[in-house]
């Protein structure tokens, strides 16, 4: 553990065996654990704050979790273990409203493929979670010359119909949010940062980089509001990208009606041994070396099986063409990582459709998970009582050996091992 919420901390720095107070070190991890699951709870419902929608119920979990939180308020682990699943439930309604306010706003996501390459023309790459800022920014470049590229988790929205009536909104540009420096520096564009995930420039892009909403960066011009007028004007003074085609193509913008109204057709394929099991491969990517596993994994997974995708962990492997069976694509890239409500809702339909329990079901998850949103989102399954979740690429340092042992024994929880060796287990 390591608090020093107080003065009284140990040596005046920070209380790492048990608080002087008697805290319980398990009882801090899970303090931890409730405000970085309130983080992912937050920064889901700011974006469903800027485009008006909010939910009072939500507001005051927030208030009672982090109020929970303050120096001996409440240090009953087993109470922080339920606040922990209800926090998985407001998170779960969280995401339900930003999913009803994209849609109700932008449309219902289409498939779509989503070029890589460059065309001739100044440029800005937008990267980051905010649809609300990157649809203004269209609006205001629209018959400027200047071509939109988004990155990382902005690529789900080329899949929303009122962003395909934008025809300068031209492409993806590079994948997860770690590859921002190497992405930035090799295209003369201008750059804006939408959310979290935003990364410190180098001095090869700090000039033409700039922040909107809550993401502001040392040293780099932030914009209050919408206003892009500073950001259009630095694109106009950049070079031109050359027309330059992409190796990759990416397919995105399955909601969750394209993928039911396939449901009669996954019946049959599954009923007739075509579809053997579901996969729910993504999270949050990360720079780590044990983070390949995840292309390992699907590489690997036999031909007939299908993997929903969803968040930046899906650059690891959503270049591969893994073909279809029968008209069912095998990778279907479900969005952003607030877009897991489209994965719950189709998990739900396919229980419904089989008339099986989730945990009956023939479906695996297997997730990659680093930072707060990722715990807000683990808790949302683990509120539905779905069990055998495969988690890595590593343990998180707040879980210790007593939270590990609540996760093992109550959702039987896995860590990752070998790709090739977890699919053998998996599929029998």
């Amino acid at each position: 553990m390591f608090c020093y919420q107080c003065s009284q901390t140990a040596r005046g720095t920070g209380c790492t065996v048990r608080g002087v107070c008697g805290k319980q070190p398990t009882v801090a991890r899970l303090q931890d654990n409730l405000l970085f699951a309130i983080k992912g709870i937050s920064a889901y419902l700011y974006h469903a704050r800027e485009l008006g929608y909010t939910d009072p119920e939500v507001d005051g979990f927030l208030e009672r979790g982090f109020y929970s939180t303050l120096t001996n308020v409440n240090q009953d682990a087993n109470e922080f273990v339920k606040m922990a699943v209800e926090a998985g439930n407001m998170n779960i309604k969280t995401m339900q409203l930003l999913k009803k306010a994209h849609i109700e706003t932008y449309g219902e996501p289409e498939p779509t493929e989503v070029s890589t390459g460059t065309k001739k023309g100044h440029a800005i790459v937008a990267t980051g979670h905010s649809l609300k800022a990157l649809y203004e920014l269209l609006k205001q470049t629209e018959g400027t010359g200047i071509n939109v590229y988004t990155h990382s988790e902005l690529l789900p929205a080329h899949g929303y119909p009122e962003f395909k009536k934008f025809d300068h909104l031209v492409g993806q540009l590079g994948g997860p949010w770690f590859d921002q420096r190497t992405t930035f520096t090799k295209y003369p564009v201008a750059a804006l940062a939408t959310s979290n995930c935003a990364l410190i420039p180098t001095d090869a892009y700090k000039e033409r980089m700039f922040t909107s909403g809550v993401a502001q960066l040392p040293g780099v011009q932030h914009i209050e509001g919408y206003d892009f007028t500073p950001l259009i004007e630095k694109a106009k003074s950049l070079p031109e990208l050359e027309e330059e085609p992409g190796e990759k193509v990416f397919t995105t913008g399955f909601g969750a009606s394209t993928v039911l109204a396939l449901a009669p057709k996954i019946k049959e394929l599954v009923e007739a041994g075509k579809i053997r099991r579901f996969f729910v491969v993504g999270g949050c990517d990360s720079p780590l070396q044990k983070a390949t596993y995840y292309r390992e994994f699907v590489k690997n997974l036999p031909e007939d099986t299908v993997v929903l995708t969803l968040a930046c962990g899906k650059y690891r492997f959503n270049d591969l063409v893994l073909g279809d069976i029968e008209g069912i694509p095998r990778l279907i890239d479900l969005g952003q990582c607030n877009d897991a409500i489209v994965g719950i809702d189709i998990v739900a339909a396919l229980s419904e459709l089989f008339g099986l329990e989730i945990n009956e079901l023939p479906l695996t998850f297997v997730l990659s998970w680093m930072e707060q949103k990722a715990v807000a989102i683990l808790w949302s399954l683990l509120a539905l009582g779905i069990k055998g979740i495969y988690l890595g690429p590593i343990v998180p340092a707040w879980v210790n050996e007593d939270i590990l042992n609540v996760l093992v024994e109550n959702y039987d929880i896995k860590t990752l091992g070998d790709p090739v060796e977890d699919i053998k287990t998996i599929m029998g």
